[in-house]
């Protein structure tokens, strides 16, 4: 693809969620640079992780990545030998973009395929090794029949990365979610403690290892910072060995938790869109 279309095709999304760099130093354009270190940073935490458990690679694997966005996660996948990656959302565009990502890095068309649509809706009839499950469990109201879709497509390993609820106990938190750029209205989402995360996943037959940081800047990383948020390894069978467990976050009282939440309800309102 030549330089001029590249520009070209890149100016016609409105805004990019990912920054994805291409040949001639041409890249998309982002929020801020919090974005992109987020995206490093979550990069060495989560796929490094995911690595570790299926030997070094994703040769032999086929890779369903659930709320894919742009492709970012699925792009991450393929460049680790992924024979085969479905990313599934319902953002159209961002479909759109994934597809011209791809077509832009040379991917083989046979090793991918992106499809716009509900994931609670669709219909898969493929079976995949490893299930990528990156800031979507907390975006849904359904947290049952989204492990029993990653279950029922033969997942051996899932990798799950989520916002947390400070609640002590076992359970789901009701939440709203309002974001602009993703979701033109509010709708409400069940936000799981960490614990319940490993029991949900434990009643499927999954073992999970709460991953501890590895970053090495937190700039855009501030629900990390705060113990809000974090990612999972759930493998079919025992525990995967040699996973760094992330500690226990100690509880802050009532009030503190709220005034946190009242902070970062107006950060996000004051962020430039």
């Amino acid at each position: 693809m030549e330089t001029h279309e590249l520009q070209e095709r890149i100016a016609a999304f409105p805004w990019w969620y990912y920054r994805f760099e291409f040949e001639g130093g041409l890249a998309t354009p982002v929020l801020g640079d919090g974005m992109v270190n987020r995206a490093e940073q979550l990069r060495g935490y989560v796929l490094d992780a995911l690595l570790a458990v299926t030997g070094g690679s994703l040769r032999g694997h086929r890779v369903l990545d659930l709320g894919c966005n742009a492709g970012l996660w699925s792009l991450r996948a393929i460049e680790a030998g992924a024979d085969f990656v479905l990313g599934v959302d319902g953002l159209g565009m961002a479909i759109e973009q994934a597809n011209f990502v791809f077509e832009a890095k040379g991917v083989e068309p046979r090793r991918y395929r992106f499809e716009h649509g509900d994931v609670f809706e669709h219909s898969f009839a493929e079976a995949f090794d490893v299930v990528l499950c990156l800031d979507f469990l907390d975006q849904v109201a359904k947290p049952v029949e989204l492990f029993e879709l990653m279950a029922g497509v033969g997942a051996r390993t899932i990798v799950l990365e989520t916002s947390l609820s400070p609640a002590p106990e076992s359970c789901f938190e009701l939440c709203t979610l309002e974001d602009p750029l993703w979701t033109p209205d509010e709708r409400m989402v069940l936000v799981p403690t960490r614990q319940a995360v490993i029991e949900l996943a434990g009643e499927f037959g999954f073992s999970t290892v709460p991953l501890a940081h590895s970053m090495s800047d937190y700039t855009g990383l501030g629900d990390y910072r705060r113990g809000r948020r974090l990612a999972f390894i759930c493998c079919q069978g025992p525990p995967p060995d040699g996973l760094a467990v992330a500690p226990e976050q100690r509880q802050r009282p009532p009030w503190l938790e709220l005034a946190a939440r009242g902070w970062e309800r107006l950060g996000e309102r004051l962020r430039p869109r």
